[in-house]
C-alpha cells in the first residue's frame, strides 16, 4: 500500500524547486515499472481521517508492507502516529525532499517515530527506494 498525505495531489505544480516536476501518476508509473510483479494500492487524501482508516484497513494479511509520504502530517499527527503503532507489516516513510535541508519545523517527523525506516531527499526515487527498504524487511520475516 502506497499512502499520500496532503498537498501530493498536486505534484508536478507545487513548487518544482524542492518536489520537481514528476505527478503523482508518475510515482505510480515509476514504481509499476521498476516492480511489475507487484500489485500497489495508491491513495492520496488531504484529509488525515481517510489515511487512519487505510492504515486501520492494513491491517489483513492483504497488505504486505506500507510505503508513505505523510506530506505535512508528517510533522503534526499523533493521531497517524498512534495508528501506524498498530501495523505490524514493514513501514517506510518516504519524502522526496530533504526534509532535513529544509525549515526546522520540518526536520522533525513525528509519524516517523511509528515507521521502520525514512527515505528523504531522492525526489520521486525515494518511493523505489522505499519499496526496496519493505521488500528487505520482508526478506527477514
Amino acid at each position: 500500500m502506497v499512502l499520500n498525505g496532503p498537498n501530493l495531489n498536486l505534484l508536478g505544480q507545487r513548487d518544482k524547486n524542492v518536489y520537481g516536476s514528476d505527478t503523482l501518476e508518475d510515482v505510480k508509473n515509476l514504481l509499476s515499472g521498476h516492480f511489475p510483479e507487484i500489485d500497489f494500492i495508491f491513495l492520496q487524501s488531504n484529509h488525515e481521517g481517510d489515511l487512519i482508516d487505510a492504515i486501520q484497513s492494513a491491517r489483513t494479511d492483504t497488505i504486505d508492507a506500507l510505503i508513505a509520504n505523510w506530506g505535512g502530517f508528517t510533522h503534526t499527527s499523533v493521531a497517524i502516529h498512534d495508528a501506524l503503532e498498530l501495523l505490524t507489516i514493514p513501514k517506510v516513510e518516504v519524502h522526496i525532499s530533504n526534509i532535513h535541508a529544509r525549515e526546522e519545523f520540518r526536520e522533525r517527523s513525528v509519524t516517523g517515530k511509528a515507521m521502520d525506516g525514512i527515505i528523504t531527499g531522492f525526489g520521486t526515487y525515494s518511493y523505489v527506494l522505499g519499496v526496496k527498504a519493505a521488500l528487505q524487511l520482508l526478506s527477514k520475516k
